[in-house]
């Protein structure tokens, strides 16, 4: 069964998406088009907001929430490598284009970490441009700037 909560936050509503005991989405705003969800709670979705509450207060560095990211191969590869960027901490889409050992493939990495159907979670807030600059993210510059001072990151 799909089931799905929208909370407040900081940086607006956030609905959250279970499916089968796991977080399949992170999304920013109210979420219509979820026609097969049922809005409700259960305690993933409790556990999760939870969780993102402690963040926003500045008491989570990392978050516990099962979930499960669908995506091609490669967008999956990207995803792990945007899990493992440590709270507080940068780094540009070619560095993530390099770990995952296609260097040259930095605007693809840029389209699967805008895919990313987890944000803050799995933190591609935390992907800035080559010249350190803040570039495109799914919630606004604003929210992305946000997340990145509330971490403690200057640019």
């Amino acid at each position: 069964m799909l089931c799905f909560k929208t909370i407040s936050s900081p940086i607006g509503s956030l609905t959250l998406t279970e499916e089968d005991g796991v977080l399949r989405r992170l999304d920013f705003g109210r979420v219509s088009g979820l026609a097969q969800a049922v809005p409700g709670d259960s305690p993933l979705l409790a556990l999760a907001e939870s969780q993102l509450r402690e963040y926003f207060a500045g008491g989570r560095r990392e978050f516990s929430i099962p979930f499960a990211l669908s995506g091609t191969p490669f967008q999956q590869k990207v995803w792990a490598e945007l899990a493992k960027i440590p709270y507080g901490t940068v780094c540009t889409y070619g560095d993530l284009a390099r770990a995952i050992g296609k260097p040259q493939a930095f605007r693809a990495v840029g389209g699967a970490n805008h895919r990313n159907p987890i944000s803050i979670i799995v933190p591609c807030h935390r992907v800035i441009g080559q010249d350190h600059s803040l570039t495109g993210y799914g919630g606004g510059l604003q929210t992305k700037e946000f997340l990145l001072k509330l971490e403690g990151v200057t640019l």
